[in-house]
């Protein structure tokens, strides 16, 4: 059985909508990350990272969301486009996801919800960030139905994870300038997969408040200013 590390977050999201997909067996093992329970060694010794999610997949481990939608694709042979030319768009976009939209979205959020003054060069530089790598997708959807064209993907499915924290990253108004994320939001909340894998939010007591512990546990290079 699949043992699936997961907190309710938009990298995690991503990898449980593919199992929901799929309707894979998994054992869901939560991680609260604002009780730190991501720095515990047994979790590093999964992902020397500690970041959720993980999966251990019998003799495989793998960390990285992107990687595990990767990895579940390929054992499943689901969710993933078979030409060349095909396959040559999914890695661009999924690494697109991966190195553009996840950090610069993540960044975001924490210089414009979390960190301390003075912080208006930081979200000028990383909401300007978000806002450009949104806005290409945007564009993506604008010419197709879902991110490769006319399939359903993997793909579309890490964009989903974060997706769904765009007002929280931009701002309330942002669906008026990303009308086709929002469409494409939608579409994927309305099918059963997408429900349940909100629903595993809901599975464990996942600590709620951001406390003076919780800021410990997620921003641990504060420790070095003092703060």
């Amino acid at each position: 059985m699949i043992e699936f590390y997961y907190c309710p977050a938009p990298n995690p999201a991503k990898v449980a909508l593919f199992l929901e997909e799929t309707e894979l067996p998994y054992e869901l093992v939560p991680i609260d990350t604002r009780k730190g329970e991501q720095h515990a060694p047994a979790f590093t010794a999964i992902n020397p990272n500690a970041k959720a999610p993980a999966l251990v997949d019998g003799d495989a481990t793998i960390f990285d969301s992107n990687a595990i939608l990767l990895y579940l694709a390929e054992k499943t042979g689901r969710f993933m486009p078979t030409t060349p030319a095909e396959r040559a768009q999914m890695y661009s976009w999924l690494m697109f996801v991966a190195t553009g939209i996840g950090p610069f979205s993540g960044q975001a959020v924490h210089f414009t919800h979390f960190a301390p003054e003075p912080k208006e060069y930081a979200v000028n530089r990383y909401e300007f960030e978000a806002w450009r790598h949104w806005s290409i997708i945007d564009a993506q959807l604008a010419r197709h139905r879902y991110m490769l064209g006319d399939e359903y993907t993997l793909v579309d499915m890490a964009v989903w994870g974060w997706a769904r924290a765009v007002p929280f990253i931009l701002g309330a108004q942002a669906w008026e300038k990303l009308p086709n994320v929002k469409r494409l939001l939608d579409e994927i909340n309305a099918r059963p997969a997408a429900q349940s894998a909100e629903a595993l939010a809901t599975r464990h007591a996942f600590k709620a408040e951001m406390d003076d512990d919780a800021r410990k546990a997620l921003f641990p290079q504060n420790a070095r200013l003092g703060i």
